[in-house]
């Protein structure tokens, strides 16, 4: 039923071959955000949890932009090149982009992520600055013994996700399905333990094995690490994900998907992978330096509870947009194939029809969303205090707005990635964080005093400018033969 060849994504029904290819990467993005809820589910029953949950939602655009720079060039970059040869029937080329893909995730992951344990306490310190009265002195510290074992991790996970894009790119996203899994399902497994430890461990007490509990920790004294517990177990997870694919890959699954002749330094590859990769990295700093802003300006107008309401908001948005990110990935993967293989039209065909399922699935469960956030709120932080819990669902009902919005504008830059403009992707993003939502939070949060609520109303409004902006654009763009393949013997741009 998921099997899919390059022949299927260049000549089968569009429609067929972006379901089938998206249909393992929705339960693949179901699985990763799953993580992300585990995370948010066993911090949040922590004993400092208020602070906790806060600490680790300080961290999650600081995480957000490192990820950008790190994980984003090697994944787009490595995914949009093997997906083009393959459409173009460059096998020897597709692994090329695989193994030189994978070597700029090892360089980038060791060397991201040490400058990022190096410069943890200063970052930390620099936001929680603006800490109002009454924020707990604990989140700082939390916040940086969380982002430090991240960074130690981040090889682990950039190496995963590079691999994942390889499989995606060549039109086998079961494999990323199966990296996922496993690697979250070993995640969920270590979270509580990690976190708690074997004393007064409550994932042991909900399962009824106390006992089992009392006697680990009078065996190891193992007490648990706290918020540095769940960036372990993430890593883990990443790293144990990573052996699968790397297994599969030496297997030479796809007939071949590299070789040892494709793991070697190459410039003239890693400086096309890193012109496809580093506008997608420059869209993720620019929109996680203006959300590091917002959740500055967040902290600074609604204290630890404004902050909270932001990063459950922040986890929920992930769940509701996975329907969507899933079609980008794999839009992009469709719309390169048969771009590489000079088929125009089935790419426009695959944006459009994509952006279709994105704004109804996503505007079903902006209704679902709306109706219930206090269900949502008590499921996700049920120790959050009233102040919080109020923020929390007036910010959930703000996002629910805006879903049908987020939907149209991924899939609109998955039309733009797949053909290798990713510079566009960079610049409406720029646009709608630093041209609309930043603008619009600070004016209305400072000059006007509408307080969080004016973060909250920033995100939904700035989603809805970028759906209509790119939507034109592309439209304008294909009409006008953007997309068109070059004519023979034509001088390069």
């Amino acid at each position: 039923m998921f099997d899919l060849s390059p022949d299927d994504i260049t000549e089968g029904p569009v429609l067929r071959a972006l379901l089938v290819l998206a249909a393992p990467l929705l339960a693949q993005n179901v699985v990763q955000v799953f993580q992300q809820v585990v995370d948010l589910f066993w911090v949040g029953r922590l004993d400092n949890a208020g602070d906790a949950v806060a600490a680790v939602g300080l961290v999650v655009p600081l995480q957000a932009l490192v990820f950008g720079f790190a994980v984003f060039i090697p994944f787009v970059g490595t995914q949009v090149l093997v997906s083009q040869r393959i459409g173009a029937d460059d096998v020897v080329g597709a692994r090329r982009g695989v193994g030189s893909g994978l070597l700029a995730a090892l360089g980038l992951g060791v060397g991201v992520g040490v400058v990022g344990i190096l410069l943890a306490p200063a970052l930390i310190d620099l936001i929680t600055s603006v800490r109002p009265e009454g924020v707990g002195e604990s989140v700082g510290p939390l916040a940086v013994a969380y982002f430090s074992v991240l960074m130690l991790v981040l090889p682990l996970i950039t190496l995963s996700d590079t691999t994942e894009a390889a499989f995606v790119g060549w039109g086998d996203s079961r494999v990323a399905l199966y990296m996922n899994v496993l690697a979250i399902g070993l995640n969920a497994v270590l979270d509580p333990i990690f976190i708690f430890g074997f004393e007064e461990n409550p994932a042991f007490a909900l399962l009824g094995l106390g006992g089992v509990a009392d006697s680990l920790y009078a065996a190891t004294g193992f007490a648990g690490l706290g918020v540095e517990g769940a960036a372990l177990a993430t890593g883990v997870g990443y790293g144990v994900g990573f052996l699968l694919g790397a297994a599969l890959l030496l297997a030479g699954r796809n007939g071949g998907m590299t070789s040892r002749s494709a793991f070697r330094i190459d410039l003239a590859e890693q400086r096309e992978l890193f012109d496809i990769g580093l506008p997608m990295a420059g869209q993720q700093v620019a929109k996680q330096v203006a959300d590091l802003a917002l959740v500055v300006l967040a902290f600074s107008l609604g204290g630890a509870a404004g902050l909270a309401a932001y990063f459950v908001g922040f986890r929920v948005a992930g769940v509701a947009v996975i329907p969507s990110l899933s079609l980008q990935q794999a839009a992009q993967s469709v719309v390169g194939q048969n771009l590489g293989a000079g088929l125009v039209g089935r790419a426009r065909t695959a944006t459009w029809h994509g952006a279709g399922i994105a704004v109804t699935v996503l505007g079903l469960l902006g209704v679902v969303q709306w109706v219930v956030p206090e269900l949502i709120v008590v499921v996700l932080a049920p120790q959050l205090d009233a102040a919080g819990v109020a923020l929390t669902v007036e910010y959930l009902r703000v996002l629910a707005l805006g879903y049908p919005a987020i939907g149209a504008a991924y899939l609109f830059q998955a039309g733009f990635n797949g053909a290798s403009e990713t510079r566009t992707s960079f610049l409406a993003s720029l646009a709608q964080y630093w041209g609309v939502r930043l603008p619009f939070a600070l004016v209305g949060g400072l000059a006007l005093a509408w307080g969080v609520s004016a973060v909250f109303w920033a995100v939904t409004l700035s989603n809805v400018a970028a759906a209509l902006g790119l939507a034109f654009y592309y439209y304008y763009s294909a009409e006008n033969g953007r997309f068109d393949p070059e004519p023979e013997g034509a001088a390069p741009n």
